[in-house]
């Protein structure tokens, strides 16, 4: 009698074995098709992201002609140069001053655009990615029309208040307020927009739970909004931080580095150096000096997001 009971379990339990082992099988079988599916885009990214960087990484070793292995050289050279130091002082201040504001701005109009009632959010929506869907390039040229010394339309504005004209790019101040200030305008809708999604996906029974707590509107968005828009804003803002340091044409169209260096930034000094100044060694080795600066706010960043991941 206990032969005839043991029987069917012991069945049973092959059967589900070799389902396990097919389910086992087949999810090895997806993984393989997942990464013969993603091997194209694999293999151009090696193409246009990896060998361009380790081939700068190569011409930063050589001289100005490029025949000769000179090592660490040019990174010296820069490191005696007060302009290098310039640089990378202006291109903190302008990243850093920019995501802030970025961040600031795209929080407080996705939070305009997520109170409006669903039939209005189509449209401003589509009018405030406006300034990010335009290339870069023809929107600063517009800037740079606003700003002109001669016809500049806030210096004629300005003038009917009695204000005297303002030199936006003649004067070193003005013309870092003033790429900070172009780049915001085009870095903003972007936050908003990612910001619009996470806002999208916070339940509205936590903020309904706080309201009955008592708790009021600063606080609903410090202990609700928040915290569960963290991991958002975090990626957002580091993407934010990699594209605006290794941002070149706001800065070369509306002031090209000027006046007198001191708006230069990375990418724009590096153009300057390498390909004006015909030295493609030095302009590289200016261009991986971002790599060790993005390099650490993104370790920051990314184990902040990834400790957040593992707590929850």
């Amino acid at each position: 009698m206990a032969d005839v009971v043991l029987q069917p379990n012991r069945a049973a339990t092959a059967k589900t074995a070799r389902k396990r082992s097919s389910l086992h099988n087949a999810l090895r079988r997806k993984s393989t098709i997942a990464f013969l599916m993603t091997l194209p885009l694999i293999l151009l990214i090696a193409l246009l992201v990896i060998y361009p960087a380790f081939y700068a990484i190569h011409l930063a070793t050589l001289n100005k002609s490029m025949q000769r292995f000179i090592g660490l050289s040019n990174f010296e050279f820069l490191f005696k140069r007060e302009t290098f130091w310039l640089v990378v002082k202006q291109s903190c201040i302008f990243a850093i001053t920019a995501v802030i504001f970025k961040a600031v701005l795209g929080f407080i109009i996705a939070h305009f655009v997520h109170n409006i009632p669903a039939r209005g959010q189509r449209k401003w929506r589509g009018m405030l990615l406006v300034p990010w869907v335009i290339p870069p390039a023809m929107s600063t040229l517009a800037w740079l029309w606003l700003f002109d010394p001669s016809y500049s339309a806030f210096n004629y504005t300005l003038g009917l208040f009695g204000a005297g004209p303002i030199p936006w790019t003649g004067d070193a101040l003005w013309a870092r307020f003033s790429v900070i200030l172009v780049n915001i305008w085009v870095g903003a809708p972007f936050f908003m927009i990612m910001y619009l999604a996470a806002l999208k996906s916070v339940p509205e029974q936590l903020y309904e739970a706080a309201a009955i707590d008592g708790a009021n509107w600063w606080q609903r968005i410090w202990y609700v909004t928040l915290p569960m828009m963290r991991n958002i804003i975090a990626i957002t803002t580091l993407f934010s931080l990699i594209v605006t340091f290794a941002n070149f044409d706001i800065v070369r169209i509306l002031t090209a580095g000027g006046p007198l260096d001191h708006t230069h930034i990375f990418a724009t000094w590096a153009f300057r150096v390498g390909i004006e100044g015909s030295d493609i060694p030095l302009g590289a080795s200016v261009s991986l000096f971002m790599v060790p600066i993005l390099a650490i706010a993104a370790i920051f960043i990314l184990r902040d997001v990834n400790k957040r991941g593992n707590e929850a």
